[in-house]
């Protein structure tokens, strides 16, 4: 993900979501079940070939069109052994790769957003926190598929204070005072933490305590960057 003012690009820390809807890997394609930042398969050298072989040349693209893009861009990445190609654009931030990217954002989001507009970001730094963060999607029961609204959610007043992450809404609603379920991807838990196993432990600790009917989330959101931590099989 990155902000561009057309002719800058300033990209935001890395990040590698999970699609799919179920451990492992299995199952169907989802909006996303959780992330986690910094991507650890996402070296110096790999971010700068991105930056020269794909951003560069997508801004080119548009000027020649006419177009003077000013906004958030979401390049969606496989790594393969040739390197990386190209899934898909967006004009707006991933999502839950998001969550987990703003819990490291130390400079103020604001600044950076209007800079974007006015064509500034040439003269802009942006500050992370070194801690990664890891964000675990809490999904309606039958999501990706068909699934039941209204569900009242429960916890959530104890995490109030709770000062190591932040719980994103998404597909929520408030009725007569009380959180209820309006989506398939409801609640993204994201956290921080000294390692990605502390970042892991913390996130799912606070899931400890929220619950509904039918909530279902991913148990291994995070796995390839700990093995990649513990030093066992590269992530990729």
């Amino acid at each position: 993900m990155v902000l561009t003012d057309g002719e800058n690009v300033l990209p935001l820390a890395s990040s590698q979501d999970h699609k799919r809807v179920y451990d492992g890997d299995q199952g169907p394609n989802t909006g996303g079940m959780g992330a986690y930042s910094p991507a650890p398969v996402v070296t110096s050298e790999l971010h700068d070939r991105v930056v020269k072989e794909i951003l560069a040349p997508l801004l080119r693209g548009l000027a020649k069109r006419g177009v003077r893009y000013r906004g958030a861009l979401y390049v969606g990445l496989m790594i393969t052994e040739e390197g990386p190609k190209v899934l898909e654009f967006n004009a707006r931030f991933g999502d839950p790769e998001c969550q987990a990217v703003l819990m490291r954002l130390k400079s103020d989001l604001v600044p950076l957003l209007v800079a974007t507009i006015e064509g500034r970001l040439a003269r802009v730094e942006i500050d992370w926190r070194p801690e990664p963060s890891v964000c675990v999607v809490l999904s309606a029961q039958g999501y990706p598929g068909a699934y039941e609204k209204g569900k009242e959610i429960r916890g959530l007043e104890k995490l109030r204070a709770w000062e190591r992450g932040v719980v994103f809404h998404s597909g929520t609603a408030k009725k007569e005072g009380r959180y209820v379920t309006s989506g398939g991807r409801v609640l993204g838990v994201t956290a921080l933490g000294g390692s990605f196993h502390e970042a892991v432990r913390e996130a799912y600790r606070a899931i400890d305590g929220i619950s509904w009917e039918g909530m279902h989330y991913r148990r291994d959101i995070a796995q390839r960057a700990l093995d990649r931590e513990r030093g066992g099989k590269p992530e990729g």
